[in-house]
């Protein structure tokens, strides 16, 4: 039913590093590969699905890279999962029964509900494992 696959766990590790850049700069798929230790075959078929569906804008040329198409705080990780994950907010229920479409109806909206967290809360962890880091010196 529902996992987290490598692939929006990539997309959630890309997206952080590319919030990281000033206002108009790109990352290149190079650079956001090693920022974040993905492979970058794999990096690049998880930006092109991102910017396919507005989450991303690419740039071409020598100087071209990705760069966010909004703030985190309106993509949330539904968003991500929702574009990578094949059938994950779908319908689960493969019985007639009507008490477990009910069921099953309403535990795919509280699953959902519980990915509608905005991209923007990675800056409060960002400074949570700042200070962790400060701490530890």
């Amino acid at each position: 039913m529902i996992g987290i696959s490598s692939k929006t766990l990539y997309a959630i590790a890309a997206l952080h590093e590319l919030s990281q850049v000033q206002d108009n700069s790109v990352l290149k798929i190079k650079e956001i590969a090693a920022r974040a230790n993905i492979p970058p075959n794999f990096l690049e078929q998880i930006l092109l699905a991102l910017k396919k569906e507005g989450i991303l804008i690419s740039i071409k040329g020598a100087y071209g890279g990705y760069k966010l198409a909004k703030e985190l705080k309106d993509i949330t990780l539904k968003d991500v999962m929702s574009i990578l994950e094949t059938d994950i907010f779908s319908d689960i229920c493969k019985t007639g029964n009507p008490a477990l479409k009910l069921f099953w109806k309403d535990l795919k909206e509280n699953i959902a509900s519980t990915f509608d967290i905005p991209l923007s809360t990675l800056k409060e962890y960002q400074l949570k494992a700042t200070q962790t880091l400060d701490y530890s010196i």
